[in-house]
């Protein structure tokens, strides 16, 4: 049977369709992988190794903090970020005032403390206090320095001891009150005779005048006797808030603290102050301590400031209290050269009375010569 030709160009054509689709599927595959080799940006989102497109958003949704920023943005900036909470380390080691303290401390020239001027008020009475403690375990055997036997003779001893000593006053007293026993004594005495009893204390004139018009003030307006208040005390002739308190403390045991030239200087130099005036000062101290302390606080300021913490030459080589002194270094520091500065009995020394208390005999103290005695 015969085929006509259109019909073996039909199937012809169709073959040839059929083996060009073949083709053209064999060619596919080698075309996609260069595809992706040159342009992985290209790739079809139908494409199963384009999945780490898909990926980004879980990027966002782990930092949602960081915003609209690129995954990239963040991690740089998470970088930037980690010195930051490193950066207390180099302030703990910029401040060391520790260190600097301590390396002070151990010098061996020096162990006090170098900053009271920045102390609290709390520190300033615990130092104050503490200082009056080991004073009064150097000096147990404090009293005052002048010899007296009642009263009158305390508070004429302690006009007397202006810009003098204690021993020149407790050497010149005894023949005073031989002569002249009483206020009524001293009142009635004739100026000139008292004058050269008094010569060897200095300033004898303004003395003599002095001491006469007290007895007399006692004599009329106290019946000769020595009053035991403050406010009639500082009436008398040649009585201040200073001799004052000396005789309410130590003849009639009233607390008070004597500001003398010994007691402002010290108090200046452990800066329990820095007043000058004699009144602020007393104001000063005693609030400072208990008023039951006054009394015995004075003894051992004045104790110190005349045998150890001398006003030109202090001895602080040999002072108890160096620890505790603000003003340490101000005079001699090597131990040996500063024991030679010490006076009275820290020194071997006599003290200043005549006829000091058994107490201080005790202790080692010995009397001091009378007048004229060498």
């Amino acid at each position: 049977m015969r085929t006509s030709g259109r019909g073996r160009t039909g199937a012809t054509g169709a073959a040839k369709k059929a083996a060009a689709k073949k083709a053209a599927a064999k060619k596919a595959p080698a075309k996609r992988a260069a595809a992706k080799k040159a342009s992985p940006a290209t790739q079809e989102p139908g494409d199963k190794k384009a999945a780490p497109a898909k990926k980004a958003p879980s990027a966002k949704k782990a930092t949602p903090v960081a915003g609209k920023a690129p995954a990239a943005k963040k991690a740089s900036s998470a970088k930037k970020a980690a010195p930051l909470k490193k950066a207390p380390a180099p302030k703990k080691q910029v401040v060391a005032p520790k260190k600097a303290t301590a390396a002070v401390s151990a010098a061996p020239a020096r162990t006090v403390d170098p900053h009271p001027r920045g102390e609290s008020r709390t520190a300033l009475v615990r130092r104050a206090r503490r200082i009056d403690r080991e004073l009064a375990e150097v000096y147990p055997y404090a009293h005052p320095e002048l010899d007296f036997e009642n009263p009158f003779q305390l508070v004429v001893a302690t006009v007397l001891s202006a810009q003098t000593t204690d021993l020149r006053v407790n050497q010149t007293t005894p023949g005073l009150f031989a002569k002249y026993p009483t206020p009524e004594d001293l009142a009635a005495a004739n100026p000139e005779e008292v004058e050269e009893i008094l010569r060897p204390t200095g300033f004898f004139r303004a003395k003599t005048k002095s001491v006469i018009g007290l007895s007399k003030a006692l004599v009329e307006q106290f019946g000769g006797e020595v009053p035991g208040r403050l406010e009639d005390l500082v009436k008398l002739p040649g009585v201040g808030r200073k001799t004052a308190f000396v005789v309410l403390g130590n003849a009639f045991g009233r607390p008070g603290i004597t500001v003398d030239t010994h007691f402002q200087r010290l108090v200046r130099r452990w800066r329990w102050t820095e007043e000058t005036d004699p009144d602020k000062i007393e104001a000063a101290v005693g609030a400072l301590f208990p008023k039951s302390d006054w009394t015995d606080l004075s003894h051992h300021v004045i104790w110190h400031g005349r045998r150890i913490c001398h006003a030109r030459k202090p001895a602080c080589g040999a002072c108890p209290i160096a620890p505790l002194c603000p003003a340490y270094g101000e005079g001699e520091t090597d131990p040996e050269k500063a024991r030679k500065l010490l006076k009275y009995e820290k020194a071997g020394q006599p003290g200043q009375r005549l006829k000091p208390p058994q107490a201080y005999l005790d202790a080692g103290g010995r009397p001091a010569p009378p007048l004229g005695a060498g």
